[in-house]
């Protein structure tokens, strides 16, 4: 006895009308019936669409319907990803093939809800991976406003020599190493407070001038002193007694 295919079709269209009351829409009744169910992910509402996501399905019965395939669109999707309609697709495409022979539409309609389901999940888990990098990428930019940049010796002394070389440190470091020390005894007729220094520390210790004894003996062999020789360049402390 042969199969009824349109009387198979009939009964299943009823039943999913019950299945889905309000919700089916019936599209065509010839040759074949044609309707669509929309499914959506939970999150999803008209009011707040993008958040979720949604489609209609559009089923075409054919000739020989169960025993083959229904036809199958996608229509209206919303927020769909790159090939997320040719994925669904495709994946109605292996549930039609394991449902061959059976009237197979709220199968369908039940895998292709739950597919979306799986999608969405993995939406939502990118969505928080990127915010949560984007959170660590934030926080590590203030980190290192606080933390500065570690110094190590190679660096310090890097810092150093730019310092120096841009404030003129090195420069006048360098003039001042050429120069010539001054001698003793230039020292002593640049800074005329050293005339008086030893008179000076005598006063500041409390002692009289009058009393300080002068041992007399330590200038009977100085003869007669040349007072011109002062300006002498040349002149050496000493060097008189080496030629007498």
């Amino acid at each position: 006895m042969s199969r009824n295919y349109k009387e198979d079709q009939t009964n299943e269209v009823e039943a999913l009308d019950s299945i889905y009351c309000g919700e089916m829409e019936i599209l065509a009744t010839e040759p074949f019936h044609k309707f669509q169910i929309p499914i959506a992910t939970e999150e999803y509402s008209a009011e707040e669409s993008d958040n979720g996501l949604s489609c209609k399905l559009v089923f075409t019965y054919t000739a020989n319907y169960p025993d083959g395939a229904p036809l199958v669109e996608i229509e209206e999707p919303e927020n769909f990803e790159g090939k997320f309609e040719s994925l669904l697709l495709e994946h109605l495409r292996k549930t039609i093939e394991e449902n061959l022979g059976m009237e197979m539409i709220f199968s369908l309609v039940s895998s292709a809800q739950e597919w979306l389901n799986e999608r969405w999940d993995e939406h939502k888990f990118h969505q928080e991976e990127q915010r949560a990098q984007k959170l660590k990428e934030v926080e590590e930019e203030e980190r290192k406003k606080f933390e500065g940049t570690r110094v190590t010796v190679e660096s310090f002394m890097k810092w150093k020599l730019d310092f120096e070389d841009t404030t003129g440190i090195a420069a006048k470091r360098e003039k001042n190493n050429v120069s010539k020390k001054l001698t003793g005894r230039e020292l002593f007729m640049c800074d005329n407070t050293l005339n008086d220094s030893d008179i000076k520390f005598l006063l500041e210790a409390g002692e009289n001038i009058e009393n300080v004894k002068i041992d007399e003996a330590l200038f009977q062999d100085l003869g007669e002193l040349d007072l011109d020789d002062d300006d002498d360049e040349d002149w050496v402390p000493g060097a008189d007694d080496d030629d007498d």
